[in-house]
């Protein structure tokens, strides 16, 4: 099986050796995704709201760069950094998978930077 390498053009840069996504065959792994813009900046510090926007929007870009989206996301490994952000990051979570949404967990983790507050990572099947 081959696994094509995915990209969005607008992509964060990496931290460490990784590929925003890959797919093997039907399936789409999404690497974990953190707050972080294009030009490698953190963003939202402080704001667990818009790093959860900033993230789900960042896993949506590379789904589409898959020819997928998130009604095709199975599974959401969720990290975040300050469990008391929980409910906060429910209600704009809700928003990306209104109905229907994919298996999941939560857990608290430290993050990278200290100011990253989540990060989520993603698998999605797409049929061709």
């Amino acid at each position: 099986m081959t696994i094509k390498i995915i990209e969005p053009a607008d992509a964060a840069p990496p931290l460490a050796p990784y590929s925003s996504g890959t797919r093997a065959g039907n399936t789409i792994y999404v690497s974990g995704t953190l707050p972080i813009g294009p030009d490698g900046e953190s963003v939202g510090v402080g704001d667990v709201e818009a790093q959860t926007r900033h993230v789900l929007d960042s896993i949506g870009r590379t789904l589409a760069a898959a020819g997928a989206g998130f009604q095709d996301i199975a599974f959401n490994q969720i990290f975040l950094k300050d469990l008391s952000d929980y409910l906060r990051f429910n209600e704009v979570y809700r928003e990306y998978f209104p109905e229907n949404p994919p298996a999941r967990y939560c857990i608290r983790a430290d993050l990278v930077r200290p100011e990253f507050l989540v990060e989520i990572a993603s698998t999605a099947y797409i049929e061709d």
